[in-house]
């Protein structure tokens, strides 16, 4: 199994989190459920929760009701899962700003914790 693993910004920020507390109780619960979903399937799992979307980034999705949740995320070696931001998805694709947050993020991790990829 993966271990899941929250992006923290080096002035200790950790945008997923903050994503997770904006979201009301049944929204919640349900992306907290397909997080565990990825922990339990890791690379494995794909549409409809999961789907690669461009140098190494993958978005996480979930849909409660009209809601529609989406946490973006990469694979790093020693099979951990970096959870990076996340977004309530209001368009029909992927907003380009909070794909290149993510692979700012990615970017970062990287630079502070070494670049291994799986």
């Amino acid at each position: 199994m993966y271990e899941i693993i929250l992006y923290d910004t080096e002035d200790d920020k950790c945008p997923v989190q903050e994503f997770l507390d904006s979201l009301e109780p049944k929204l919640l619960a349900k992306t907290l459920r397909t997080i565990d979903l990825l922990e339990e399937n890791d690379p494995k799992l794909r549409e409809p929760y999961s789907k690669f979307l461009e140098h190494g980034i993958f978005e996480l999705r979930t849909k409660q009701g009209t809601d529609l949740t989406r946490i973006l995320y990469f694979f790093v070696i020693g099979q951990k899962i970096i959870l990076t931001n996340g977004f309530i998805k209001k368009t029909q694709r992927t907003p380009r700003k909070e794909i290149n947050l993510a692979k700012k993020y990615k970017s970062d991790y990287e630079r502070r914790y070494g670049n291994d990829k799986i």
